[in-house]
């Protein structure tokens, strides 16, 4: 396989299992709210208020920033983004080098 190809295997490899992961998030997240659901109501466990809701409304946000992540974030944040900011990180530290060697040059032949 040429490198080429291999790195966007890779990609793909990549984004596929981090989508998987969100799915399996999802289906962990609603198991979970059953469950709790069902130890506060069916169950008794301290039934005279509604804390599962709580509890999935905070699982619901976590699971809401896992969204945002894999596919917001990480579609437009990905490796070719970050060679890009490599790449002109590298450019402007060359400049300033390059700035600064004028400047040492300039300075030692005003001597």
């Amino acid at each position: 396989m040429e490198p080429n190809q291999h790195e966007l295997y890779e990609y793909a490899r990549n984004r596929i299992q981090q989508k998987k992961r969100l799915f399996q998030h999802f289906i962990v997240f609603v198991i979970g709210c059953v469950f709790l659901f069902a130890a506060n109501h069916i169950l008794s466990y301290h039934d005279e208020t509604n804390w599962w809701i709580w509890v999935a409304s905070l699982w619901c946000c976590l699971f809401v920033f896992h969204v945002i992540k894999v596919l917001i974030t990480d579609s437009f944040m990905n490796k070719n983004w970050e060679r890009a900011q490599i790449d002109k990180l590298m450019l402007k530290q060359t400049k300033k080098i390059e700035q600064l060697k004028n400047d040492l040059e300039n300075a030692k032949s005003n001597l």
